[in-house]
């Protein structure tokens, strides 16, 4: 683009008028506020004094009555907000990564000057990869910051390398996040952080206590819970206990934002929203523009001077975020505690919002677990000299592949609210990551193998129990091999027989598969209609009382979320189901067929148009030696505001779902007795959920989805949406994915 410049001027600060300005738009908010309290009538009578003077050509005059406001203090009891400068930059949201690295350039250069001009001023910045991207970029601007950093006026906060979203990262990857940020900040600057700062992100793991604690941090801070749509959440100050007894010190800045401009209102605001009157003494009050980054502003800091204790309003210190904390732990025996998830009652449409992260993400986090497994091994085998060069190089680059997942798991990237010009790249730094990981676990193979002598045809198994599994023999060929390996281990290339061989059999359109562990029943239009241990008589879609449910029900709702469009799905669309594998539903169904007929696999087929340009098909398969009914999903997607779910009716009754979160596993609800429970109707899992009676029960695996509804005995995952902001065509591509069903007895497995 070119500009034409029409006009330069030059102008030169009036030092003594801007010091009244300031005075005046102070005193004015005061007296807007304050007023009818005694105190508002005070500013308001100084500020007309003020202006008579003014008037009167004595503005020297005008200067000394507002000090003599100004300097009339404070109560002792009064509370004090601790004043931290930030400006909270989004690593990709509404601009690509390249422009955040300049941003980053603009903010801590803006802040350098104001520290120059301020010298009480605090800054603090998260996320070690924007102080890593200053030292790469912009060396010399950073070679200055590290001088503030040492003075202790320019502090990393947060430990994380980036401020990643807060659900669907692995736990692995958590402890990731802190690795790489403590490693950086103790590299650069000495400095090792103590708290987790996060406070944008989407909702807040239960394990999150744990993963912080392990990384030696037992301080939290966010503000997002503030946004929660249905309840107020009690607290400011609290005890956060984890999954696993682990807790923490959390605190919410009461201003509920990170990105205040130290005005009187904020500040007032701030004291009367505090839900812990009487608990606490200070609460964090983070200033400065945010999001885009920019943090204070000459004016913030003016304002400060003023109101830094001022009668009629909280005191406002500048602070250290351990100078807060402290004063917070010398406290926190008057906190309560609150156990489990921070669960955010908004925004939840980010667990599938733009399918591509969240499959990227969850391949990259295995290939890259079995890299360093495979890479362990390796070292083991060869000797001290071999060992360690492969171990040196190949460290070095599954570090970079790791900044590149964990970048990436930023909080508006992983969750899909970001402009579509972010995901091709995001997208690209996902595929290097994974090509190392492939390399390097190619690498460790050929050493592991190529030490033993050995060139015969194995599969490698790297998880913690034995399996015994169908693969592919040829790779796009259907040709099968029944194969078991122990646990982390490995076993040649043997074929096993079955000891049941998979059966498949059509009886009045039903198509019955069993492999001696499940038994399972699909009808024509691919709704499973009967699923059971083999053996067992309970049925997780059949009732004694002949009542039939089913399961696999592929059901487009309506998405129109109330605000936020790719951030929100709201409850109301759950009351615009359409079954598309119904023959009422007025979709263009193929029926089901069958594909193979084992002994090893035996395959079901069937597909629909979901539009008129949209179309879903699925292989519905049971192998020989598996509990998991498969389901294999190829759609094209081209939706306007709609969302895909796989449901399942089941008969299992329980008040409870468990869900895979990191490490561990959460109950949730499955009733809606209070408004905290019904605000739970969309909610973030891993891997798998589970509802179960005490002795049998229904287990869901998936290989790339994270929301979920549990409500009553109906389990269901979402599979895609098509919000069209703030990227238009979001998820309007090709996807494959699947998702599995197991029945049990017993207790969850």
């Amino acid at each position: 683009m070119m500009f034409a410049l029409s006009k330069a001027e030059i102008a030169q600060l009036d030092s003594v008028v801007y010091t009244l300005t300031r005075d005046l738009e102070v005193l004015y908010e005061l007296a807007d506020r304050l007023i009818p309290d005694q105190r508002g009538y005070q500013a308001l009578y100084t500020a007309n004094q003020m202006i008579n003077t003014i008037i009167s050509g004595d503005d020297s005059g005008a200067v000394v009555l507002a000090k003599q406001y100004f300097s009339k203090g404070n109560g002792t009891r009064c509370h004090t907000l601790a004043a931290i400068g930030n400006c909270h930059i989004d690593s990709a949201w509404l601009w690509p990564f390249s422009e955040t690295k300049r941003k980053v350039a603009r903010s801590f250069a803006s802040q350098l000057k104001i520290m120059e001009d301020y010298p009480e001023h605090i800054f603090v910045a998260s996320q070690a990869q924007q102080w890593a991207w200053c030292k790469e970029y912009f060396s010399e601007l950073f070679d200055r910051v590290k001088l503030q950093v040492a003075a202790g006026k320019f502090l990393p906060v947060g430990s994380t390398w980036t401020e990643m979203d807060g659900n669907i990262p692995s736990g692995e990857s958590f402890i990731r996040q802190f690795f790489f940020g403590q490693k950086f900040y103790q590299t650069e600057f000495g400095v090792t952080c103590k708290e987790f700062w996060l406070p944008d992100t989407f909702g807040y793991s239960a394990q999150i206590p744990a993963l912080m604690r392990h990384m030696g941090l037992q301080r939290f801070l966010t503000q997002k819970m503030s946004w929660s749509l249905i309840n107020k959440f009690p607290h400011h100050n609290f005890i956060w206990e984890g999954l696993d007894g682990s807790t923490v010190l959390a605190h919410f800045p009461p201003g509920d934002s990170y990105h205040m401009f130290l005005t009187v209102e904020e500040a007032l605001w701030t004291q009367q929203n505090l839900r812990d009157k009487g608990r606490s003494s200070v609460s964090a009050f983070l200033f400065g523009y945010g999001d885009g980054g920019g943090g204070p502003t000459q004016d913030m800091l003016e304002r400060r001077q003023r109101l830094a204790n001022t009668d009629g309003c909280p005191k406002i210190q500048m602070m250290t975020p351990d100078d807060l904390f402290t004063q917070l732990e010398s406290e926190q025996h008057n906190f309560c505690r609150w156990v489990g998830e921070l669960f955010l009652e908004l925004h939840n449409g980010t667990y599938t919002t733009q399918a591509a992260m969240k499959k990227l993400c969850r391949q990259a986090e295995f290939a890259i677990r079995d890299a360093e497994l495979l890479l362990s091994f390796a070292v083991a085998f060869l000797g001290p000299s071999a060992a360690a060069t492969l171990l040196q190089q190949s460290m070095l680059e599954l570090e970079v592949a790791w900044k590149k997942v964990l970048l990436n798991q930023f909080h508006d990237v992983l969750p899909g609210s970001g402009i579509g010009i972010i995901y091709p790249q995001a997208e690209q730094y996902y595929t290097e990551a994974l090509t190392t990981a492939s390399d390097i676990s190619n690498l460790a193979i050929d050493a592991i193998f190529g030490a033993s002598g050995t060139t015969s045809p194995a599969v490698i198994n790297s998880l913690q129990w034995p399996r015994e599994e169908v693969i592919k023999t040829i790779e796009g060929a259907e040709e099968y091999m029944l194969v078991s390996a122990p646990p982390v281990g490995y076993s040649f290339l043997t074929p096993i027989t079955p000891s049941t061989p998979v059966s498949i059999n059509e009886v009045d359109g039903v198509f019955i598969l069993d492999n001696g562990l499940v038994h399972a029943e699909i009808n024509s239009l691919g709704l499973l209609v009967s699923l059971k241990v083999t053996g067992d008589g309970r049925d997780v879609f059949k009732k004694e009382d002949s009542t039939q449910l089913s399961g696999n029900q592929i059901i487009i709702y309506d998405d129109e979320p109330l605000y936020w469009d790719a951030w929100d799905i709201m409850d109301y669309h759950l009351e615009t189901p359409k079954v598309v594998n119904d023959l009422n539903s007025g979709f263009n169904l193929t029926p089901v067929s069958i594909v193979e007929s084992g002994p090893l696999i035996a395959k079901l087929s069937w597909g629909v148009d979901l539009g008129s340009s949209s179309t879903f098909s699925q292989d519905i398969e049971l192998s020989a030696s598996s509990p998991i009914l498969t389901f294999n999903n190829t759609v094209t997607w081209h939706e306007d505001h709609k969302v895909l779910k796989a449901v399942f009716d089941t008969n299992v009754q329980s008040s409870k779902a468990n869900f895979d979160i990191q490490f561990g596993h959460l109950e949730r609800p499955t009733h809606m007795n209070t408004s905290w429970d019904s605000a739970r109707y969309e909610v973030c899992g891993h891997k798998w959920a589970d509802i179960s009676e005490p002795e049998w029960g229904f287990t869901i695996f998936n290989d790339s989805k994270y929301g979920w509804m549990a409500r009553g005995q109906q389990l269901s995952l979402s599979l895609l949406r098509s919000p069209k902001a703030p990227d238009y065509f979001a998820d309007m591509k090709d996807h494959a994915f699947k998702y599995g069903v197991m029945p049990h007895t017993g207790k969850m497995p």
